[in-house]
């Protein structure tokens, strides 16, 4: 596509049937439709929330995976397999953002870590991708201290020098449970946030009442320095574990905060209520998490996959409540992430995503691959298969 270039008879998230208008790679007006027929659906290009490019294994022959059954496991079993394997987060991280643009996905947030083991490696290899795509894909970094940020010599400054070379995002993890000193943790995070100007993604896996302080001391930390609406607490299984009363107390908090939620909808685990969150003001958004690694050999780039599997877990099966796990990996992410110029409105950034459906549910629950893919007003896949050089 290019300017000037029309995209002809197509209905707005099922409305209307419309031509859009495309110049300098924004949507520059969109009009009623003269044709007659049947129209596809168009959507926003569609948002992962919460990925590890560097820790994938697309496009790599399938791995065994027989690691043992603790978190300390996890973690030590993908650092021998980087090794082994030649892992490199460049080329693996590229595979899985073309998988990912050719079902539709335009805007991406990816944790990157920041450890002993890599340094900053894979930040500068993500940060290479990154470059590489610019203008097809708008990826989002986050400086991720998998290993902790107290118990691990120097990763505090690893995490400054990964925001210095250009993370977006400021990462966190599980305070209270990794560096089992909650307040220097995180005002360790809010600290360089503050002094970077960046926003902040916190991993919080902690559970029940646990996790439930370290939210509160999140949410005084995004007053303090006045963050709202710049944080994101990743899982936030604890909303799930506490009873519906703390549950609805701390969602009210982290609303008033700011704060938003991002889930990948686990089968298997407690998640964040999605009606309560909706209904008193939180954000909350979808993300796949582990994408076909030494972590977790299940998920794929498809992001109306996800949405289907985030209205597997929260039983939605009418077609409004549907429409809400769309919603999880389109509007709500994009404003979770803080993308800006997303939508289908005027003068929004053309990123456009073209599928046969009669209605946005029947889009989700059929999860077919998209007739078309435009971003930044390129198109750059069709038919499910991505049309950038590899």
């Amino acid at each position: 596509m290019g300017d000037g270039v029309i995209l002809e008879h197509v209905r707005p998230l099922g409305g209307a049937p419309v031509d859009v208008h495309v110049a300098g790679g924004r949507i520059a007006k969109l009009t009623p439709s003269t044709r007659e027929g049947a129209a596809a659906i168009l959507l926003p290009g569609l948002v992962e929330g919460h990925c590890h490019l560097d820790k994938t294994l697309w496009g790599r022959p399938w791995w065994r995976n027989e690691v043992g059954p603790l978190l300390r496991h996890r973690i030590e079993n993908e650092k021998a397999v980087r090794k082994a394997l030649g892992m490199d987060a460049a080329r693996e991280g590229r595979a899985l953002c073309l998988a990912h643009l050719a079902a539709g996905t335009t805007r991406l947030r990816s944790h990157v870590d920041v450890d002993e083991e890599s340094r900053l490696g894979h930040v500068e290899k993500l940060l290479e991708l990154r470059e590489s795509l610019r203008g097809v894909m708008d990826i989002q970094l986050v400086a991720f201290p998998q290993s902790g940020l107290l118990r691990t010599p120097g990763a505090e400054e690893w995490m400054e020098e990964a925001l210095r070379l250009g993370c977006d995002v400021v990462g966190g993890l599980d305070p209270s449970v990794i560096d089992r000193d909650p307040v220097k943790h995180l005002d360790i995070v809010f600290k360089l946030a503050e002094r970077h100007g960046k926003p902040v993604d916190i991993h919080l896996h902690e559970p029940h009442e646990l996790g439930a302080f370290s939210m509160e001391l999140i949410a005084e930390r995004t007053r303090a320095i006045g963050a709202q609406g710049r944080v994101t607490i990743s899982h936030g299984f604890a909303l799930g574990d506490v009873p519906a009363p703390r549950a609805d107390a701390l969602l009210a908090m982290l609303a008033e905060a700011g704060v938003a939620v991002c889930t990948s909808a686990p089968p298997s685990r407690a998640t964040p209520p999605l009606r309560r969150a909706r209904e008193l003001g939180v954000t909350l958004f979808a993300g796949n998490d582990n994408i076909r690694d030494t972590w977790n050999p299940y998920n794929a780039p498809d992001m109306l996959a996800r949405a289907a599997m985030v209205g597997l877990k929260y039983e939605l099966r009418r077609d409004e409540e549907v429409e809400w796990a769309l919603a999880a990996v389109t509007i709500e992410a994009a404003k979770g992430c803080g993308f800006a110029g997303y939508g289908l409105e005027a003068g929004a950034q053309a990123d456009l995503v073209v599928v046969e459906a009669e209605s946005l549910a029947e889009a989700v629950v059929t999860r077919k691959p998209p007739k078309l893919v435009v971003s930044n007003g390129r198109e750059v896949a069709r038919d499910g298969v991505a049309r950038v050089i590899a």
